[in-house]
């Protein structure tokens, strides 16, 4: 598979007025490839928004190098590199800069010098993926939360990206805003083979990717795929991370006498096992 993003040993100390204070990223290394979808989680102050901003170039590594499309990022090829990545944040208000939908969309390609035909055309295929061709001329602060990030999600992915990273981008919408969003972008991925990197502290979402990456004070504390690293539950609720329902029920009828086979990733698969074994007789 093709790499699409490495960190080999990547250390970063936040400033202070006495030199370098708490290390956020601990001589962290790993590789993406093109087409994954790799959610970086973790509890506050675990690092990983640092990462993220190593990833686009906010920050620069103290130590160590970060390759986007095999090449080393530096401030010489730093908008080459961002201009092919899409980038979702946390809320969906701070990205607004159009009256319109239509106009926030194409904002970034006017910036780059798309042509105007070119734009509309894309502007019009970016909301067509997202579900929200219907509010073309709909002023975004008139919209759901839910909504307002599809319509963040539709400025990126016109911009026809070949990474894009959500950075904590369904932290502040509500349950049903949040399933929009991942079943949104889970469908692109998918459909497009877009790599994805998500940022988030929420577990639920992260079942959705191909890889997690586990970050807990400043270090990769571990990798793998969602079922290799939900069998070190205990470990990740030690760290303060919430588990799945699915996997916190699954312990707690364990724990009071029901014997299941395996672990529950999902609600769905729960509910099969409960049925085809204890209820289904």
């Amino acid at each position: 598979m093709k790499e699409i993003l490495s960190l080999d040993r990547v250390t970063y100390a936040y400033p202070t007025e006495e030199g370098k204070g708490r290390t956020a990223v601990d001589d962290v290394s790993f590789t993406v490839n093109d087409g994954e979808w790799i959610a970086i989680v973790g509890h506050n102050g675990s690092g990983k928004s640092t990462m993220a901003k190593l990833m686009i170039g906010l920050l620069f590594p103290d130590e160590g190098d970060v390759r986007l499309f095999l090449e080393k990022l530096t401030d010489e090829n730093l908008w080459d590199i961002r201009s092919q990545m899409g980038i979702v944040f946390q809320n969906p208000d701070n990205q607004f800069v159009g009256s319109t939908v239509q106009d926030d969309v194409a904002f970034a390609l006017e910036n780059n010098g798309v042509p105007v035909e070119e734009m509309v055309t894309r502007v019009h295929q970016a909301l067509a993926q997202v579900k929200m061709a219907e509010f073309l001329d709909h002023e975004p602060h008139h919209l759901s939360g839910g909504q307002k990030q599809r319509v963040a999600i539709a400025g990126a992915l016109a911009l026809q990206p070949r990474l894009l990273l959500m950075d904590e981008a369904t932290s502040m919408l509500d349950p049903q805003g949040r399933a929009e969003v991942i079943r949104i972008v889970h469908d692109l991925k998918k459909d497009t083979g877009l790599t994805v990197i998500s940022i988030t502290h929420d577990l639920e979402e992260a079942l959705l990717a191909d890889r997690i990456f586990v970050m807990n004070k400043g270090k990769l504390l571990r990798t793998g795929t969602p079922e290799e690293v939900f069998a070190h539950g205990d470990e990740l609720e030690t760290i303060g991370l919430d588990l799945p329902f699915a996997m916190k029920m699954s312990n707690l009828l364990r724990e009071n006498g029901l014997g299941l086979k395996g672990e529950h990733m999902t609600e769905e698969e729960l509910v099969n096992e409960l049925w085809t074994s204890h209820f289904n007789k």
